[in-house]
């Protein structure tokens, strides 16, 4: 059964209950008012009677007042051995309880039926008259015929009053239960629209601050982050298909160029020695290259995973290490360094990759003798090349993955180098950027967040650089 007919189903039946109780109270109190109208009516006419003795006969009863009751319409005397006085009176039913009365017995209020009709009937003793020296009892009655079309009527009005009542709480019910169930059924429409569509830029209408219009706002916040997760899940995918493309494009140079080399070596034709060394050294040459290619891509991948476990590291060393690899690497190159002690919180194998990947870039593009400059302080990692610097087209896509500067292209390398480095800045939470210094040269200049100076003592000093 759909929610909003159910709604309205208890609804009405509330309202059933509600009106059914109000009914049946009303008819209770209407028959228990007019019933006891017709008690003291009969009660006052029995004190009349009573307080003002006359000769027994018609007029006694016919002569009470109207504060009193009025007149007796229906009346008769009993005698104690239970024979009505003969000749008075109208014959009814009930004298053997009247005859106990007159013999001493409590007077009491009863309904009987005369030839079909229904009588209110009172019996009281009537102390200040006898009949043949026997205690008289008196039966007063009143029809009740007038009372029970009152309450006939009443019964007809009152369940008329019920049935309109329950229509017109079923009806309401109905109006209500449509007012509040509509957010719950753009909801379902919605949902149901973007299953069809996969459209997550639809949004609710928030029409009240209740509990539906909070579930309105709680669902356009779901939205709001599956289509933000939805857009960053497509970038990666894109990303990730890029990848892939550009990889293929970059493996498939150095495959094909060592498939023919090793062909060459092994067609068995007459190849003089020196370009036999030639071709050994080209293949050598091309599996470094393709190594190196296949590890960035390695670093690459990895790099999207954020580290596992951060730890406190030393960042002035990790420099130094990385300085004495550079000038193993290229030793024509002055490094200088102007190293302080810094820690700053992270993975120190992706800062060490990430710091060589920064001096290889700058040793390769600074010629024989002259100087790089690293510095390490507060800030994080500065790289100060002697180069050329860097061409205007080339900075804004200089950390795009494969990507060569006009200044690179002749220069052996997978174009990813700086592309890690700025995943590493990325994952901890810190920045990388180049320009290009006054003096000449570029300037590579990596942020970290976090790091603390230290002082001789080797504990944290004033100077701190904020997150």
């Amino acid at each position: 059964m759909p929610l909003r007919k159910r709604i309205s189903l208890v609804a009405a039946a509330a309202v059933a209950v509600a009106v059914a109780i109000a009914v049946l109270v009303s008819y209770f109190a209407v028959h228990h008012q007019l019933l006891g109208q017709i008690d003291n009516e009969l009660t006052a006419q029995a004190t009349a009677v009573d307080r003002n003795p006359r000769q027994l006969g018609s007029a006694m009863f016919s002569g009470i007042p109207a504060s009193d009751g009025g007149p007796a319409q229906y009346w008769q005397l009993v005698q104690a051995d239970g024979k009505p006085v003969p000749g008075l009176g109208t014959s009814l039913p009930g004298v053997r309880g009247a005859a106990a009365v007159a013999a001493g017995q409590s007077a009491y209020l009863s309904n009987v039926t005369v030839n079909g009709v229904l009588f209110r009937e009172f019996t009281f003793p009537l102390i200040s008259a006898e009949v043949g020296g026997q205690q008289l009892a008196v039966q007063l009655a009143r029809p009740l015929q007038p009372t029970e079309n009152i309450l006939s009527t009443l019964r007809l009005i009152l369940a008329l009053v019920f049935l309109a009542g329950v229509a017109l709480a079923a009806g309401l019910g109905r109006l209500a239960a449509r007012r509040v169930l509509t957010p719950l059924a753009e909801v379902t429409a919605t949902a149901q629209l973007i299953g069809e569509t996969d459209d997550l830029s639809q949004r609710l209408e928030v029409r009240a601050d209740d509990e539906v219009g909070q579930l309105a706002q709680r669902f356009n916040s779901m939205l709001e982050r599956l289509e933000i997760s939805r857009v960053a899940l497509d970038a990666s995918v894109a990303a990730q298909r890029q990848l892939v493309a550009d990889a293929s494009h970059e493996l498939r140079t150095p495959v094909t160029s060592l498939r023919t080399n090793i062909e060459v070596l092994l067609s068995g034709g007459v190849v003089d020695e020196e370009d036999r060394r030639q071709l050994l050294a080209d293949v050598v040459e091309q599996s470094e290259e393709l190594s190196t290619l296949v590890a960035d891509l390695i670093d690459v991948a990895r790099g999207d995973v954020p580290p596992e476990h951060l730890e406190d590291a030393r960042l002035d060393r990790l420099v130094e290490s990385a300085l004495e690899r550079a000038r193993r690497h290229a030793p024509a190159v002055d490094f200088t360094a102007d190293l302080k002690p810094v820690v700053v919180p992270g993975s120190a194998e992706r800062l060490m990759r990430a710091i060589n990947n920064l001096l290889d870039n700058a040793s390769g593009h600074t010629a024989p003798g002259t100087p790089v400059h690293v510095t390490v302080d507060g800030d994080g990692v500065t790289v100060h090349d002697s180069g050329q610097g860097i061409s205007e087209q080339d900075l804004p896509h200089l950390f795009d993955r494969f990507y060569r500067g006009e200044n690179s292209r002749a220069r052996q390398g997978s174009g990813l180098g700086l592309a890690i480095v700025r995943q590493v800045a990325q994952q901890h939470g810190g920045t990388i950027s180049a320009a290009n210094a006054a003096e000449g040269g570029a300037v590579f200049t990596l942020t970290l967040p976090g790091s603390v100076v230290l002082d001789e003592a080797g504990v944290p000093g004033d100077a701190e650089v904020s997150a």
